[in-house]
């Protein structure tokens, strides 16, 4: 199963590959620096760039799994966003982040 808007595009200079790879580092680096809520914004967009990628090789289950990491993802920005996701993922951390 697959798309039907199928071109031979292996031979571009940059792909959307590369660049989904490009801002994973930066999201990345920005991960490093501390800055969680821009982080989360880039991989958002190296997403899009691989769903891109996954929609010219025709990959459907590639778009699929794509789109549905994306879909968490975005969910747990929103989430930290509103500041209703636990600061650690140890158990006792979280107990005491809720009294």
């Amino acid at each position: 199963m697959g798309f039907k808007n199928s071109k031979n595009k292996g031979n571009q200079l940059i792909s959307f590959a590369v660049i989904g790879g490009l801002l994973l580092n930066v999201g990345a680096f920005l991960t490093f620096r501390g800055k969680i809520y821009e982080a989360v914004i880039v991989y958002l967009f190296a997403d899009i760039c691989w769903v891109v990628m996954a929609w010219q090789r025709d990959d459907f289950w590639g778009v699929v799994s794509i789109i549905v990491g994306v879909t968490f993802g975005f969910l747990a920005f929103v989430k930290m966003r509103k500041g209703q996701m636990s600061k650690s993922l140890n158990k006792e951390d979280v107990k005491n982040d809720l009294q």
